[in-house]
């Protein structure tokens, strides 16, 4: 009977201790989270997998932290749909815009991917990026190793990877004056549109504005490649040499799709109740984008109306003043002139001639 009430007290103990780590735990992980959602930054309903931590109150997330082995992972946790059966002409296109900075180090980089469901729950075990033995997906990599396979031997590059972390095409930063590991806060942009089925690449300095060439453009068809299927997108970094001390940040990251319909993944009772907010963003600054160039139209035809009212104007007063007949005062001042023609006529004296 003792040993019964001790085991017990010793279970309850120790239940107690759980409940009390875990609430304990829980409210620092939510209000990280919590604080990730409300910058701005950020598109909203983001998840951390490995190593990945919310820093400084929600300014950034560290992907790695600077002991080897480490991988991180930022992953929107709504998927979308390159298309659909309501959609299947109209293929969806996407933007995305981050900012990122890489320790000195050896570690592996970063890299934008898009994965298929599932990928989450493996890709700590997975090496390189956490896409070793993946054999579907996108990625765009910020790499700092050598990739030799590519004929690569700048280990400061970016390429894209296509189901293979053998790059299909690659683009060397050296002669950009872009250094991907040296602590300085890049940004990039990587746009794919559907119609021409063209995926672009681009990378700058954070203060600098959006490059106009891309540094990578190529072109691939993802609707084919996806389907119907849902795709997740997502961050990851990765250090694997256990030498190295690197690490990786994340400063922002927006996602962008073009056509809400083909990609929510469930429609609620009433499709008309359900906006995005990215999508109401987006929307929101083209309308925005379209009254001011409705109102600089106005503005400028009025102007070109009243220009044109003005001349129109002085044109009818010059014509006007020219076929005015001023008539002649009757009677002239004391300072006027006046000069008459006067016609003398002189008669022949008879009586002289007589004489």
């Amino acid at each position: 009977m003792a040993t019964f009430s001790i085991n017990s007290y010793t279970f309850s103990f120790n239940l107690q201790i759980f409940i009390f780590l875990f609430l304990a735990a829980k409210p620092i992980s939510s209000f990280a989270q919590q604080a990730l959602d409300n910058n701005p930054s950020f598109s909203p309903h983001i998840s951390l997998f490995g190593d990945a931590r919310v820093e400084d109150g929600g300014s950034h997330v560290r992907l790695t932290r600077p002991h080897a082995p480490s991988s991180g992972l930022l992953l929107l946790e709504k998927p979308f749909k390159f298309a659909d059966e309501r959609n299947v002409g109209r293929p969806t296109s996407f933007a995305a815009e981050f900012s990122f900075s890489l320790s000195p180090g050896n570690g592996d980089g970063l890299a934008f991917v898009l994965i298929p469901n599932g990928f989450q729950t493996r890709f700590q075990d997975q090496g390189y990026f956490g896409l070793f033995g993946e054999n579907r997906f996108l990625g765009i990599e910020f790499d700092t190793k050598k990739d030799d396979k590519v004929g690569d031997l700048n280990a400061n590059h970016v390429g894209i990877d296509v189901g293979s972390l053998e790059s299909v095409k690659v683009s060397n930063l050296s002669s950009l004056n872009l250094v991907l590991n040296n602590g300085e806060i890049l940004k990039s942009w990587v746009d794919y549109d559907s119609s021409s089925k063209l995926l672009q690449v681009r990378l700058s300095k954070l203060n600098d504005k959006r490059p106009f060439t891309p540094i990578l453009a190529y072109r691939i068809d993802l609707f084919e490649m996806w389907g119907n299927e849902d795709v997740f997108v997502g961050i990851i970094s990765t250090t694997n040499e256990e030498s190295s001390q690197s690490s990786s940040n994340v400063y922002s990251w927006r996602f962008r799709v073009r056509d809400v319909s083909s990609w929510m993944h469930s429609l609620p009772a009433d499709p008309r109740g359900y906006v995005d907010k990215d999508s109401q963003e987006f929307r929101a600054e083209r309308s925005k984008f379209c009254a001011l160039t409705i109102l600089a139209g106005l503005i400028f035809a009025t102007g070109c109306g009243a220009l044109l009212a003005f001349v129109m104007l002085f044109m009818w007063a010059i014509m006007v003043n020219r076929h005015t007949v001023f008539p002649v005062e009757c009677q002239a001042g004391p300072d006027d002139f006046r000069y008459e023609k006067v016609n003398v006529i002189v008669e022949k004296d008879d009586q002289g001639d007589k004489d």
